[in-house]
This record gives C-alpha cells, sequence and structure tokens, in this order.
C-alpha cells in the first residue's frame, strides 16, 4: 500500500493523523510543468521518496527502510541545466554549478531525495527537491519541503519503499 505524506500550500504537512508545521519553496507552489530552476517553487504533484542521505559526523543513520547513505564532504547536487549531470549526484570538486550537500548549517543533516523531474531529467524544470530539516521558524526553501528533526525522523520511521511526498496547492484548516 502506497502511503503519501501531503505537504499543503499554507505549510503544514499530514504525518499520520497530526497536522504538523513545515517549510515550502519561498515562492510557493506551482505546477510541476511550470517549475523552473532558481524560481524557488516547490512542485505541486507526488513524488517518490527515493533514498535518504544523513550526515554522520551529526546523526546516527535514520530508523527506516528506505534505502540510506552517510553523506561526506564532497557529496554534491548539479543544478546546471546545460551540463548532463542535471539533477543529479555529482561527486566534488565538480565544474558546473552545485549545490554542495556538506553544509555548515543543519538543514542537509538529514535529506530525503524525491523523484523530481529525474526520470530522464528535463533541463531547467527544476533540481534537487528534497525533503529535509526546517531552519528555525520554517523559513522558506529553494523549492524543498522542510520538517522539524523530530517530524522527519517520524515520518522515515513510517516510511517504506512505496512512500511518496505530496505536494499540494490546496490548503488545510
Amino acid at each position: 500500500m502506497v502511503k503519501i505524506f501531503t505537504a499543503y500550500a499554507n505549510k503544514f504537512l499530514i504525518l499520520n493523523s497530526d497536522k504538523v508545521p513545515c517549510a515550502l519553496g519561498k515562492g510557493g507552489v506551482i505546477a510541476a510543468d511550470d517549475k523552473r530552476e532558481g524560481d524557488l517553487c516547490s512542485p505541486v504533484g507526488v513524488w517518490r521518496l527515493k533514498y535518504i542521505f544523513y550526515r554522520p559526523d551529526r546523526l546516527k543513520a535514520p530508523d527506516t527502510v528506505i534505502p540510506v547513505r552517510p553523506l561526506s564532504p564532497d557529496d554534491g547536487w548539479c543544478d546546471d541545466p546545460t551540463h548532463p549531470d542535471y539533477n543529479r549526484h555529482v561527486t566534488l570538486p565538480f565544474e558546473a554549478s552545485h549545490e554542495k550537500l556538506w553544509r555548515e548549517d543543519h538543514i542537509y543533516d538529514l535529506i530525503g531525495v524525491m523523484g523530481h523531474n529525474d526520470d530522464p531529467p528535463v533541463a531547467g524544470l527544476g533540481s534537487a527537491i528534497f525533503l529535509h530539516l526546517a531552519r528555525e521558524n520554517y523559513t522558506g526553501t529553494e523549492g524543498c519541503v522542510a520538517l522539524s528533526p523530530d517530524h522527519l525522523l517520524a515520518l522515515l520511521h513510517e516510511a517504506d519503499e512505496d512512500t511518496r511526498i505530496e505536494i499540494t496547492a490546496d490548503t488545510i484548516d
């Protein structure tokens, strides 16, 4: 049975039967077909939770059946639409534009890689749409879904290989 965790446009996510705060894109949500690299919007759709990165010097591996990979300082993600590795995990140093996954802040200490624009990636339709840790006060993301550490760990504990993260333009009371 497919488990779906839904993130609503008014920045709440349904986790089991609880409504918990989440952060979404600074630009709000947008139809996936209209998503563009750098638009700061979260793409509406239902995205498979493919695998998890965690930072082993700060956290232990999460309790989940989703495949888990430890991060290292040479992990990155290509966000250059002109590069053949666009929207793919890359090893640093990397010549094209990319995000560093090993960060000084804590938002990427735990990352769920979602299956947005990846099969195959279409240049310019958005990269690095992750499920990750929220900043203090749940300030907006670059297009990802972000949760508190406790809520993200609880979601991963409940997740299985069929888990999906839904981003919707709907709101919830």
